[in-house]
């Protein structure tokens, strides 16, 4: 293990935990980010000394609470590159800002007749509010589908969008196969059709620099736990027009300007989607893993999970009766993969009592994995910069091990 790396770890008091008498060894990083003791230490600060509403008051503790809050709110606009700070809108995660925008905005905008788009790889949170709204406003759900790959089929896409076409929604980054989608291209080719587009960057954001103004992204969501943050905080970016043309999500405090008996007149962006006392301690220790993450700096970071992914790819695939799932050539530090004759569960089990923590079942990927017939969803293995090349040794001779015992 070089220098840096050590030092790194260092940071991640969890990677010196023991698990069933063993080293931990943590390949789950697609379902949640280890903490560095810098997050958590901002978390515990906030509570020891400044846990103070914010906004509201005049006191001291609610202006320091407050200063950080929305300093948080300028480190993620500067992080997404987001032209006005008031673009960020902080929900409970990923799933919260998707079904904000299908409340606020495609509940207004979404008419009989209407078609939206989402593809094959999507994760329920970005599926079933479509399904659901298409089925309630009598509109037509499209598919766009996978090849044998796990990479979208471009053409056929190219082909679904139509002027009926009024939204387009599609993972950055698949949580289950790993799968990097041309976001991209998927915006400019719904934008020239007049159809608004929604990103989910939940896998994305801990892996590459995301710029929303250059993708022209109208919607990007994403979660904090993820990017090595607290659970329970997310961001929804969206752009300042289209939020202009929004009603709120949730009523009551901080969302409005005045309130009569009569009548309510909303608060100005973003706090007019900010109902309610946030996450405050969610929000800054988001702000400070932001900040973590670029001082390790996304070149590391890529260089890092790239040299693990193929190296674990390598290795992997040289298991007896071992099969990845998912092999596009844009791919992210996943892989996904099923053993002959062991049911995934049997095999996460096995592993966890070696000390190694992987994911196995749908991954919240149901369809998916009922299209590619894998009834007991696939075993992944997911890894970020801290991960070593010698746990992917330590989890090969797990996954050799758990072959030789069936």
């Amino acid at each position: 293990m070089n220098i840096e790396l050590d030092n790194i770890r260092k940071d991640f008091p969890i990677l010196n935990e023991k698990v069933n008498n063993k080293p931990l060894v943590y390949l789950d990083n697609a379902a949640t980010t280890q903490k560095p003791q810098v997050v958590i230490d901002a978390i515990s600060n906030y509570y020891t000394h400044t846990n103070s509403n914010i906004h509201r008051s005049a006191h001291t503790l609610a202006s320091n609470a407050t200063e950080l809050y929305e300093n948080s709110r300028d480190t993620i606009q500067k992080f997404l590159n987001a032209k006005y700070r008031h673009e960020i809108n902080f929900t409970r995660g990923t799933t919260e800002g998707i079904n904000l925008v299908m409340y606020s905005w495609a509940m207004h905008n979404i008419h009989e007749g209407d078609e939206i788009i989402i593809s094959a790889l999507e994760h329920h949170s970005n599926l079933v509010p479509w399904q659901q709204l298409c089925t309630q406003k009598k509109a037509k759900l499209l598919i766009i589908p996978i090849n044998e790959h796990g990479e979208l089929m471009m053409d056929i896409y190219y082909k679904q969008l139509s002027v009926k076409t009024k939204l387009v929604c599609c993972v950055h980054t698949s949580n289950s196969l790993g799968t990097i989608n041309p976001v991209k291209d998927i915006i400019e080719k719904a934008h020239l059709f007049g159809a608004k587009v929604l990103i989910d960057g939940a896998q994305a954001v801990a892996h590459a620099f995301i710029d929303v103004q250059a993708l022209d992204a109208d919607f990007f969501v994403f979660s904090g736990h993820k990017l090595f943050g607290p659970t329970g905080i997310g961001v929804l970016y969206a752009k300042e027009s289209i939020l202009n043309e929004m009603n709120p999500f949730h009523y009551g405090g901080e969302m409005i300007k005045t309130v009569s008996y009569e009548t309510t007149t909303f608060n100005d962006l973003p706090y007019k989607f900010e109902a309610g006392t946030p996450n405050i301690a969610g929000v800054i220790g988001l702000g400070v893993a932001i900040k973590y993450v670029e001082s390790v700096g996304f070149d590391f970071i890529q260089k890092q999970e790239t040299a693990l992914l193929q190296y674990a790819t390598e290795k992997i695939q040289q298991i007896n009766g071992l099969r990845i799932i998912g092999t596009a050539n844009n791919k992210a530090s996943v892989i996904s993969f099923v053993i002959e004759n062991i049911h995934t569960y049997d095999v996460g089990v096995l592993l966890d009592k070696m000390g190694i923590a992987i994911r196995t079942g749908h991954h919240c990927c149901m369809p998916l994995m009922e299209s590619l017939s894998l009834e007991g969803g696939t075993c992944r293995a997911s890894f970020s910069f801290y991960n070593t090349k010698e746990e992917v040794d330590t989890l090969i001779s797990g996954l050799e091990r758990v072959v030789r015992m069936i």
